[in-house]
C-alpha cells in the first residue's frame, strides 16, 4: 500500500520595506566572503542605494572587526509594542551581527536549531527601516543556516565568492549546486573572483597570481555564470580590513575597479529580473 507523505508548507517571512536580500556565499571558508559582502555594500551606499548589512556567521563572526565595532552593543527601542534591535550605522550602512551580542573570547556552542533561531531573531527584530539591499555574509558550507534563510525568507539572488585555487573551487562547486537546485529557486548573480592577484604596494604594476589565474572565470564558464569581478590583495587591503578602515579600502584603484564591477553586475542583473517580469 503506497504511503502518504503530508509534506509542511513553511510561509516565507515578508521583511516589509526591504526590496532585494542578496546572500553572500561560499562552500570554501577563507576566501574572504565578508570582505566581499562589506565592500559590495560600503559601493553600494557610495552609489547611493539604502542598504543594510547582516552578518550570519554564527560561528565567526567578522563584520564587527571589519567595521571597527568591536566590544559594543546595539541599542533596544520599542517599536509599535515590539523590541527592536538597533542596528550601527557606519559608512552609509545599517549593520547587524551576532558578534555584538556575545563574547568574542568565547567559543559559540550551538547546534544547528539555536543557530538557525538566534538568525532568525537578528534578522526580524533588527529594525532595518526602508532598504534597496540587504546584504547577507553568509559562513562556510551548505548547513543549517543557509536552510533557514532559504527556506523562511524570500532571496533575492546569490553572489558566490571564491579564489583562483583549485581547492577552493572544489568546494564552491557544491554551494553553486545548492542554488541551482530547482528546488531551491535562487538566481545566481554570478562569481566574483576574490584574491585575483597580489599587487605590492611599490610596484603598482606587477601582479602575481599566488593562488592560480582565471579560476573565477572558468567556474563561471562551467556553470554557464557570470563573472561579476576580480578583486586583487593588497599589504593597504589587508590593513585597512584588519584596522576596521573600510572607507579607505577604494583608495585602490584595482580594488575599487573590481567592486564597481560587482554592483555594477548586480543592478544589472536586477533590471533584467524586473524586465522579465514586467513582460509577464
Amino acid at each position: 500500500m503506497e504511503q502518504k507523505v503530508k509534506r509542511e508548507v513553511i510561509e516565507k517571512t515578508v521583511l516589509p520595506h526591504i526590496k532585494n536580500i542578496i546572500i553572500v556565499a561560499s562552500g570554501k571558508g577563507g576566501v574572504g566572503k565578508s570582505t566581499v559582502a562589506s565592500g559590495m555594500a560600503v559601493n553600494l551606499a557610495l552609489e547611493g542605494y539604502a542598504v543594510g548589512l547582516l552578518d550570519a556567521d554564527i560561528y565567526g563572526p567578522s563584520v564587527p572587526t571589519l567595521f571597527n565595532i568591536q566590544n559594543q552593543h546595539p541599542e533596544i527601542k520599542e517599536c509599535e509594542g515590539k523590541n527592536k534591535i538597533v542596528p550601527f550605522y557606519k559608512y552609509g550602512i545599517k549593520v547587524m551581527s551576532i558578534g555584538f551580542f556575545i563574547d568574542p573570547k568565547q567559543a559559540v556552542l550551538w547546534r544547528g536549531p539555536l543557530a538557525s533561531n538566534a538568525l532568525k531573531q537578528l534578522i526580524n527584530d533588527t529594525e532595518w527601516g526602508p532598504l534597496d539591499y540587504l546584504i547577507i555574509d553568509t559562513p562556510p558550507g551548505t548547513g543549517d543556516i543557509h536552510i533557514t534563510l532559504l527556506q523562511q525568507y524570500m532571496i533575492t539572488g546569490a553572489v558566490i565568492v571564491t579564489t583562483p585555487q583549485l581547492l577552493a573551487m572544489c568546494d564552491v562547486k557544491k554551494a553553486i549546486d545548492m542554488y541551482l537546485d530547482e528546488h531551491v529557486g535562487v538566481p545566481i548573480y554570478g562569481i566574483v573572483e576574490n584574491m585575483s592577484w597580489f599587487t605590492p604596494g611599490k610596484h603598482p604594476e606587477e601582479k602575481y597570481y599566488l593562488f592560480g589565474k582565471d579560476g573565477g572565470e572558468k567556474l563561471a564558464s562551467q556553470f554557464n555564470l557570470r563573472l561579476l569581478a576580480q578583486i586583487p590583495v593588497t599589504e593597504d587591503v589587508c590593513n585597512n580590513c584588519d584596522e576596521g578602515k573600510l572607507d579607505i579600502l577604494f583608495r585602490n584603484t584595482a580594488v575599487k575597479k573590481g567592486f564597481e564591477s560587482l554592483t555594477d553586475g548586480i543592478i544589472s542583473f536586477n533590471k533584467e529580473l524586473s524586465d522579465k517580469l514586467n513582460m509577464q
